[in-house]
């Protein structure tokens, strides 16, 4: 899926927020594999995470926010 935020390769906050809202599995698994690549997109990830769970509708979001922090826990042990 070509998100309208994601601009040569690079993830935003707001390319985050679109992957994570409007991604498919594959669009995930993209994001998984930056995040691996990439430790500081952990932070942005986390960012845009707090920012949308304030709904409860935000079960992606709060799926992320999640996922960060363990990968976060897990990189510190």
């Amino acid at each position: 899926m070509r998100h309208r935020h994601l601009n040569h390769g690079r993830y935003s906050l707001a390319a985050i927020d679109d992957v994570i809202a409007r991604g498919r599995w594959t669009d995930w698994a993209d994001l998984r594999r930056a995040i691996r690549a990439d430790p500081s997109l952990v932070d942005r990830v986390e960012r845009v995470g707090r920012a949308c769970t304030q709904s409860t509708a935000a079960q992606r979001h709060y799926f992320w926010l999640h996922y960060v922090r363990a990968h976060r826990r897990r990189n510190l042990a």
